[in-house]
């Protein structure tokens, strides 16, 4: 770096001896054209030519100007900060300017990185509360089955623990309850309810039944025949095929 900033310094400095030896070969030219404008003048009255005093007078006039304006051109080029500096100073200054042009390439990427920084904490932000979101209402769902839970298992038991324990006995709520459980009166649920918890009780307490209903007039004179003898008193009753079918015994028991 340091040499490429001597090696610009170099060049201007060489640069700016060629355009003063330039300007230099310029005034040269310059004085040697107004000695011949000169030499023609002088020799004019020898000569038999046209007078071009006025002419050549023009031409002085705009040599002069172009002088002075080369000369004017000179005094800004060598007031020129820029000449009166070493190389040192123009590296000097040439490492300023770099480094305010690297400072304010810094400070923009810091302010990019700083933006994208912040952006990408947003879209964190974001995504956790996304996260979160799901999260609420994923314990929603399960608080909300494990209370759906609760209940049915409390509906299974509390009603029928508040009719046994609580409820008088003479409200028959259990009663109630089993029959309205099964959508029957009470006596077809309590008919239900036993022949469904064993058949073969059932079957024996309809045939009981049914044998009892067809010697109801036999039964009855054998109990008054037990009651005046005071003791047990042989009975003849008649019996009937069995059907052998729960449903049908049921049907007749009721």
């Amino acid at each position: 770096m340091a040499d490429e900033e001597q090696e610009e310094s170099g060049g201007a400095a060489e640069a700016f001896e060629r355009l003063s030896a330039t300007i230099e070969q310029m005034r040269g030219e310059q004085a040697l054209m107004r000695r011949a404008i000169e030499g023609l003048a002088a020799e004019r009255a020898s000569i038999d030519v046209p007078d071009y005093s006025e002419t050549l007078g023009h031409i002085a006039q705009g040599l002069d100007g172009i002088n002075g304006r080369i000369d004017q051109i000179v005094g800004a080029i060598v007031k020129s900060p820029a000449l009166a500096m070493t190389p040192a100073q123009i590296s000097a200054q040439i490492g300023r300017a770099a480094t305010e042009v690297r400072s304010a390439d810094h400070a923009a990427l810091a302010t990019a990185t700083n933006e994208m920084k912040q952006q990408a904490r947003e879209l964190h932000g974001v995504v956790r509360s996304a996260r979160a979101a799901e999260k609420q209402r994923d314990r929603e769902l399960w608080f909300g089955l494990g209370g759906f839970l609760i209940g049915v298992l409390l509906w299974t038991f509390l009603p029928g623990m508040v009719a046994r324990e609580i409820a008088p006995a003479s409200w028959r709520w259990p009663e109630r309850m089993a029959a309205g459980m099964l959508d029957m009166p009470m006596w077809e649920a309590g008919s239900h309810l036993m022949a469904t918890d064993s058949p073969a009780s059932w079957n024996g307490l309809v045939s009981s039944s049914r044998i009892m209903s067809a010697n109801s007039e036999t039964i009855e004179r054998c109990q008054k025949a037990a009651n005046r003898a005071g003791e047990p008193v042989r009975c003849t009753i008649r019996i009937g095929a069995a059907s052998g079918s729960v449903e049908a015994g049921r049907k007749q028991d009721q």
